[in-house]
């Protein structure tokens, strides 16, 4: 077979339709490969979050030919910063710094639009909702791996398994790689009608951590998580109650908030990624690879970035398995690196003693004024990073 006739006919099936999975079947695509992205919901309607896409992630979808048209959709602006549950300021900066110091700016988008604007971006009709999908063969150099659906079995040349934390492919192909772990703190994620006074801002209590991003449309990406210690409420009425005396606008959103669309989930992570990110011709990208917890923002950026490296370094006329191999290679110390930092960042936010949580507010306040060179410093090797090209 020659190289263009394989660019022609190399197949590959995408197992599931988040972030990860769309962002790899664009990237794919986009370099010459027959896709097709199998997804057991029967829409990709994702209610009740945002996402906030960091500079890197943003370079992302430059790659994928989405970043202009998100760049039109939100970008943070004004200021933003860390409070304490009674309005003081413990952080502060505006939102505009990160252009200048990671090359780009932050966004911050409902997670639907996102999701949206990658569906879009693959060929028409490789997308096949309500489809379940089950790796029964990895492969190997020399022979395609098999995928099962209820219509029928695929075999294909390379298979993305984008199936989340709890990854069936991870745990069948994979038995040994480290299975997920308590955050020790559940969430909450709504997003609320517009209401007035709110900054972008995270307010860190003792135990509890809320968080409030406005949207280009006016309504409000809000995030509440309450520590294990502190006793997790059992509904939103509970969750009102807890913070009923935190800062305005925090009680008005969570009063505004339809209880249907907020969702409540324990934080689960893994605690690092497994020992290569891909068995034969399948890949793991997303939370299937490298679930991480939410402190640094960075899980659904990573996911993008999975698929561009994956589109850019797995080329149709590649040895799959050695390509895959050399993939895993090069984003497998990136993407614990930032699971590991996240972890880190977590931390802090799930003390409850007075006398830890008024040591780290103290601790906030003495570097605020030096916020924005720390900040860019110890971040910059995640938000600064470029796609490759080729």
């Amino acid at each position: 077979m020659t190289p263009a006739e394989a660019r022609t006919t190399r197949t590959a099936v995408v197992i599931g339709g988040g972030i990860g999975g769309l962002a790899s079947g664009v990237a794919l695509a986009r370099h010459g490969w027959d896709v097709t992205v199998v997804e057991r919901a029967t829409s990709l309607d994702p209610v009740g979050a945002g996402i906030v896409v960091a500079p890197n992630a943003v370079r992302s979808l430059d790659s994928l030919g989405v970043g202009d048209a998100t760049r039109h959709l939100a970008a943070l602006q004004g200021e933003l910063g860390i409070r304490r549950p009674d309005g003081r300021w413990l952080l502060r900066g505006r939102a505009d710094g990160t252009a200048s110091l990671f090359g780009d700016r932050t966004l911050m988008l409902h997670r639907a639009q996102l999701v949206g604007l990658l569906a879009d971006a693959l060929p028409a009709g490789s997308l096949r909702l309500a489809t379940s999908a089950d790796v029964v063969d990895p492969g190997t150099t020399s022979r395609p791996a098999r995928v099962r659906t209820p219509d029928g079995d695929l075999d294909a040349d390379l298979v993305v398994a984008a199936d989340g934390i709890g990854s069936a492919t991870r745990t069948r192909w994979m038995p040994s790689a480290p299975a997920p772990v308590s955050g020790g703190s559940t969430a909450w994620r709504f997003v609320a009608p517009p209401v007035p006074g709110v900054v972008g801002s995270e307010i860190w209590g003792r135990g509890i951590i809320a968080g409030v991003m406005p949207l280009a449309d006016g309504r409000v990406y809000a995030y509440v998580s309450v520590a294990a210690g502190v006793g997790v409420p059992r509904d939103l009425d509970e969750l009102r109650a807890l913070l009923a005396d935190w800062h305005d606008p925090i009680p008005a959103l969570l009063a505004s908030v339809d209880d249907a669309t907020a969702l409540r989930h324990e934080l689960r992570h893994l605690p690092a990624p497994p020992a290569s990110l891909t068995t034969g011709r399948v890949a793991l990208v997303g939370d299937a690879a490298h679930a991480m917890l939410p402190n640094l923002g960075q899980g659904g950026c990573q996911a993008l970035e999975d698929g561009v490296v994956l589109g850019v370094r797995v080329r149709p006329d590649d040895d799959i398995a050695a390509a895959l191999q050399r993939w895993s290679a090069e984003r497998r110390p990136r993407v614990g690196q930032v699971m590991r930092m996240s972890a880190r960042v977590a931390v802090p936010t799930l003390w409850t003693s007075r006398a830890a949580t008024s040591a780290r507010d103290a601790g906030m306040r003495a570097v605020g004024r030096w916020t924005e060179a720390l900040g860019g410093r110890a971040l910059r090797p995640v938000m600064a990073w470029r796609p490759p090209t080729g």
